[in-house]
């Protein structure tokens, strides 16, 4: 009973301070891990027992990434794919092994392994900052680097401190090592992967929103589970399965399952990540008390406070480093592309296409080609045209990239807010709480992961929306957001005007549209139907939900290409199933009356 209620009031609490935090304009989490401190002060209110890591890390964490990685720009993710990698794996690394350094010197008898494992408990960012820069309007390139290093380095972090603590047992090999972390990646791939992609067909299949977005509800263990029972990172395969289902939800589930997964899954999302921001204040005092009784008490605890801050400071540093290396690599692979001309290209496209010659320049030296680089195409017209599409279709999706890059550069406030918004949360909370009993000084290393997690949360999450506003940043990849909303519903509108002039268009039933419809409507097809016109007005409702249908998938050959970004093409899907069901709302409604 004692637990239920607890449940309840964090729940309310979580829910007022959510609210609360939008109309103040600042992040919910870090009002809950304030919360969360000022309740464990308070001296009438009961010390609350530490909750199991483990719960954290199967139970939360899991669905926690899911829903995230559902929701993932996946066209900017795949164009920053290589920082976004290198933050989420070599700067894991780097950070533990220079921690590891700092700690074995700090600490008298701490061996490095121990250090290592603290450095990669202390390592993994925290998805907070997302929503704190999403906040302040700053660009989505930002957004979508620092959503993908927090989706990815949790599990570097976790396969790293894994080899660490097998490294403290004596048992350690670099070899050994390398290997966990490349099985572990792996196998997580796979079975992410695979679930996602055999979900979504059983989906598809299942078709009752209420029976799919309770099958989604287990999706992410059902990725997590075999995966760590083959030595692989549950956590990626729980994003894996994530990132498959999030982008491929637009082709294989109707409108009514997309609108339930997203209002459920916001809310678990809401409960769960509320309740461990909760708990990290909840138990910091328990973690500060063990450790001043054990030890000399203030003087203690003042080393101890003095260690987490250089911990802390020294994360910082890193990152900036690591960073200012990365905005520069950034920087000469956009001198790069910027050499690209995509019009001569296509140009030499069309010759090929027709078999004529072909001029190519390289290094201010024209050479003359011919018969040599045609004969490399298929002979067969069919199998040339359709390979003549596919380097069209890369073309273009490269001609998209290039004006992505040109439009959203990185510059040196942009590295500013991405060191700052390097926060550490809830998986450092839960990781320090599962290193072995038997760690030396393991009290110690749990009260500085769970100071860095909070100081960093409390200072650089409370600072980073003024720093964002003095460093006067503007929003340039949404400057052509208008232009590109009116070139994709050009292109939509397009799609369902094709279908008026298909001679077998059908209702959804089968049965064919009047001949004299197909006219009025492709006619005057803005005009409102008449209400009087009752077995018209119905027909005219089919007709729009086969044009839906078409421009929907239209939508899906769009996204492949990169033309348009993730928000606009979500932001549109979700505007033809809202559309849609409201027609089919009023086609029951004009059935049973």
């Amino acid at each position: 009973m004692e637990t239920l209620v607890v449940i309840v009031i964090g729940i309310v609490v979580i829910t007022i301070v959510t609210a609360i935090g939008q109309r103040v304009n600042i992040a919910a989490p870090l009002v809950l891990v304030a919360v969360g401190l000022l309740t464990a002060l308070t001296p009438f209110i009961p010390n609350l027992r530490p909750v199991d890591p483990e719960i954290i890390l199967i139970g939360v964490l899991p669905p926690l990434l899911y829903s995230s990685a559902i929701n993932l720009p996946a066209i900017e993710f795949r164009r920053d794919f290589r920082p976004i990698a290198g933050l989420s794996v070599f700067l894991v690394i780097i950070s533990s092994v220079v921690l590891g350094l700092f700690f074995s010197w700090a600490i008298p008898g701490l061996p490095l392994a121990v250090g290592v494992a603290l450095g990669a408990i202390l390592s993994p960012t925290d998805a907070v900052a997302t929503s704190i820069v999403k906040r302040v309007g700053l660009s989505p390139r930002v957004v979508t680097m620092l959503e993908g290093e927090s989706l990815l380095n949790d599990a570097t972090a976790l396969v790293l401190l894994r080899t660490a603590t097998i490294a403290i047992a004596g048992s350690f090999s670099m070899g050994l090592a390398i290997g966990t972390f490349l099985w572990g990646v792996l196998v997580a791939i796979v079975i992410g992967g695979v679930i996602g992609w055999l979900t979504l067909r059983l989906r598809a299949w299942i078709g009752n929103a209420a029976a799919n977005t309770a099958l989604s509800f287990a999706i992410p263990f059902i990725a997590y589970l075999p995966t760590e029972a083959l030595g692989g990172s549950g956590l990626v395969s729980a994003v894996v399965a994530g990132v498959v289902i999030g982008q491929g939800a637009a082709r294989w589930l109707t409108p009514e399952q997309r609108i339930s997964d997203a209002l459920n899954w916001r809310t678990i999302e809401l409960i769960l990540e509320g309740g461990v921001f909760l708990l990290m204040g909840l138990e910091l005092t328990d973690v500060v008390t063990k450790n001043l009784t054990e030890h000399d008490g203030l003087w203690h605890g003042t080393w101890l406070a003095l260690a987490a801050l250089a911990a802390l400071a020294i994360i910082v540093l890193v990152r900036a480093v690591y960073v200012t290396l990365l905005l520069w690599g950034q920087g000469r692979r956009a001198r790069r592309y910027a050499r690209f001309d995509l019009d001569r290209i296509g140009t030499r496209l069309d010759a090929l296409e027709s078999g004529e010659p072909v001029t190519w320049e390289r290094d201010g030296a024209r050479t003359r080609t011919s018969r040599r680089r045609t004969r490399a195409l298929p002979r067969d017209p069919e199998a040339r045209a359709r390979r003549i599409g596919d380097i069209r279709r890369r073309v273009t999706r490269l001609a998209a990239d290039l004006d992505y890059y040109r439009s959203s550069p990185l510059g040196w406030k942009h590295g500013t807010v991405i060191v700052w918004a390097g926060m550490r949360g809830v998986v450092t909370l839960a990781a320090a709480q599962t290193l072995p009993i038997d760690t030396t000084h393991r009290p110690l290393l749990v009260y500085i992961a769970f100071a860095v997690a909070v100081v960093s949360l409390l200072l650089q999450g409370f600072t980073l929306p003024p720093l964002v506003r003095a460093l006067r940043i503007r929003r340039a990849p949404e400057a052509n957001e208008g232009s590109d909303d009116e070139a994709l519903q050009d292109e939509l509108r397009e799609a369902g005007a094709a279908v008026l002039r298909n001679d077998r268009l059908a209702r959804r039933d089968g049965t064919p549209f009047s001949p004299d419809m197909l006219q009025r409507v492709g006619a005057r097809l803005a005009e409102p139907p008449d209400p009087d016109m009752t077995g018209e007005l119905r027909e005219r409702l089919e007709l729009r939900l086969v044009m839906i249908e078409a421009m929907r998938r239209r939508l899906v050959e769009v996204t492949s290409t990169g033309r348009y970004s993730s928000a606009l093409l979500r932001r549109t899907l979700a505007e033809l199933d809202a559309d849609q069901l409201s027609l089919e709302l009023k086609i029951a409604g004009n059935t049973d009356d």
